[in-house]
């Protein structure tokens, strides 16, 4: 009998943990989500990385937090400091990817492939550098911006309210990209010049306008990402971009590099590979379990789990 009442107690405490685990992935691979679908929009439009794109989500939460900061020595509500401090992170963050492809992209439209690349990877180590000196290297503490739910009190061990609300938003941000990329006038340009840019430049779509919207769709997304992720963690510096925009990089290529579906599905299965690797083995394996699924994936299965194979004329 106290056998079996210790077995009960080791088992409802476990689940208690798993189901603890399974969160933090979901939260974890919500925000991946919300950066990845930056690099595959990109991809699908132009078939080039953007590795800037962690920057850009590195902005959007430095942006949050400058706003979020003045506004509340200020006085202000709670609310109205999410709201415009998200606003504020939005459109700076769309601003910098509109910037970035203009200076780092368009020029070499019709160069080779490697020199975007290069223009990218040193656009990326620009940004960086550029907080550098215009913040501090120093971690800085960013304010809690997502107050604790009087009704998630009975669950808050398992579930924050910040988990919460990084899944609902997410939820959101992809139904309404699922609604813009589906039945938009706007979303059906960016089809059409994913499929052939050539064909819809002939049909009298303007191309350059498309490849500036879908920075500005991924700035943004990015940007909702770095606010919602910096709120959570509770600090930023200017370093953040860059493994979490690896990460998201390897959520996309892990669900299919240019699937929007498989960026979700690639960033959910990563973000749950690290949360049960950090849990149930230790988390300085976490980037060890993320990445081996990656070479498993890219193995077995080069063109990720809901992309398809390209033939390439040589």
């Amino acid at each position: 009998m106290l056998y079996r009442c210790l077995l009960q107690i080791f088992f409802y405490a476990g689940m208690d943990y798993f189901i603890e685990l399974f969160f933090s992935g979901l939260t974890r691979g919500s925000i991946y989500a919300l950066i990845a679908l930056g690099y595959t929009m990109v991809y699908g439009i132009i078939g080039l990385i953007n590795f800037a794109h962690g920057e850009i989500y590195m902005i959007g939460a430095f942006t949050a937090f400058i706003v979020a900061t003045v506004l509340s020595i200020y006085g202000f509500p709670l609310v109205s400091i999410v709201v415009i401090a998200g606003i504020a992170a939005v459109v700076w963050s769309s601003s910098y990817g509109f910037t970035i492809e203009k200076i780092a992209y368009k020029p070499l439209r019709h160069a080779p492939r490697l020199s975007p690349l290069i223009s990218a990877i040193g656009m990326s180590i620009f940004l960086q550098n550029y907080v550098l000196l215009a913040q501090t290297s120093d971690f800085l503490p960013f304010p809690t911006l997502i107050p604790d739910f009087a009704f998630m009190e009975p669950v808050a061990h398992i579930v924050g309210s910040t988990d919460l609300a990084i899944l609902v938003t997410t939820v959101i941000v992809m139904v309404a990209l699922t609604f813009i990329i589906k039945f938009t006038k706007i979303g059906k340009a960016m089809r059409a010049t994913a499929q052939d840019r050539t064909m819809a430049t002939l049909v009298g779509i303007n191309v350059n306008n498309v490849i500036s919207a879908t920075f500005i769709v991924g700035s943004a997304l990015a940007a909702v990402g770095g606010l919602l992720i910096a709120s959570h963690i509770g600090q930023i510096n200017f370093y953040i971009g860059f493994l979490a925009g690896i990460k998201a990089f390897t959520a996309a290529v892990l669900g299919g590099i240019g699937s929007i579906p498989g960026a979700v599905l690639g960033s959910l299965i990563l973000g749950l590979t690290e949360s049960f690797a950090t849990g149930y083995v230790s988390s300085d394996y976490e980037d060890v379990f993320a990445f081996s699924l990656l070479v498993l994936i890219l193995i077995f299965k080069p063109s990720g789990l809901l992309g398809k194979a390209t033939n390439q004329k040589v």
